[in-house]
């Protein structure tokens, strides 16, 4: 299943996509106002229940799509998590033992088809194209054997990084990680129901349709299990989390001269059985 946030006229609400459009399960679930609250109450059965046999409410291209769960409490990212991306830094390192991790704010992330915005202070705007997981059931000291169950479905995420900025600070990437529009995720969820997430999924990134980055899941250095349980060992998971996993190689930023970003680029993060994150680059108003 499919299942996406979305505004029409005033009005922000929920629903499942068929084909190119939207059941509005907010319409027909009045008990949960967001699908954020349709996560928590593991609400997956009634949604599906009502979207069967149902007519779409909407076109696909009558709404704006917004971040699938519109405020999540937590959204953490992995860096360099594609081993090839530990190797791109050239600094002779090992292998990590332990996930790298920082925090983004809702507001840093626009919704499928929504500009992203290049910041007036810097031209080094990048992209990074990730998978992302959304929690389903929360918990704290989740065993690993256990974390796949944890997941209520995955999305993606152009985690739009702002280069001169995550060198601001001596131990944090967070200023460049966390601009105001300056990454996207969605376009919606895929429930965990209908991908198999033992299964290696590819990821690819395009920039005006050049494949910039191509990959897959199977080379992560920490999988989506072990991310969940080693997260869970020190903060409690909340339905509706958002974990994005992590980048491959092959950023603007290792090029030679780097690739940034400008107004009018096109951005599609793509992920197997997933669908596709679509955004162009603006300039800050």
């Amino acid at each position: 299943m499919r299942l996406a946030s979305y505004r029409i006229g005033a009005s922000e609400r929920f629903g499942a996509v068929v084909g190119d459009g939207l059941i509005d399960l907010g319409r027909r679930l009045g008990k949960y106002q967001t699908l954020r609250a349709l996560i928590a109450a593991g609400g997956l059965a009634e949604a599906q229940a009502a979207a069967h046999a149902a007519e779409p409410d909407h076109k696909l291209s009558d709404v704006t799509l917004l971040p699938p769960v519109v405020a999540p409490e937590k959204i953490w990212c992995i860096g360099v998590n594609y081993a090839d991306r530990n190797e791109e830094y050239k600094d002779g390192a090992e292998r990590p033992k332990y996930p790298s991790l920082f925090c983004r704010a809702p507001g840093s992330l626009v919704g499928h088809g929504q500009p992203i915005e290049r910041p007036r202070v810097s031209t080094q705007l990048d992209y990074e194209g990730e998978i992302a997981l959304v929690i389903g059931e929360g918990g704290r000291h989740i065993p690993r054997d256990r974390a796949l169950a944890h997941i209520f479905g995955l999305t993606l995420c152009n985690e739009g990084s702002v280069r001169d900025w995550l060198r601001h600070g001596k131990f944090n990437v967070t200023q460049g990680k966390n601009f105001d529009r300056s990454g996207s995720i969605g376009p919606w969820i895929v429930t965990s129901d209908a991908i198999d997430l033992t299964a290696p999924i590819g990821i690819a990134t395009r920039v005006n349709g050049e494949v910039r980055q191509s990959d897959s899941t199977e080379r992560l250095m920490f999988p989506f299990d072990h991310l969940i349980s080693y997260l869970a060992t020190f903060a409690t998971l909340s339905p509706g989390d958002v974990i994005v996993t992590g980048t491959p190689t092959g950023a603007g930023a290792r090029f030679d001269p780097p690739r940034w970003l400008k107004p009018g680029d096109v951005v599609e993060v793509e992920g197997a059985g997933i669908g596709t994150l679509r955004n162009m680059v603006v300039d800050e108003a």
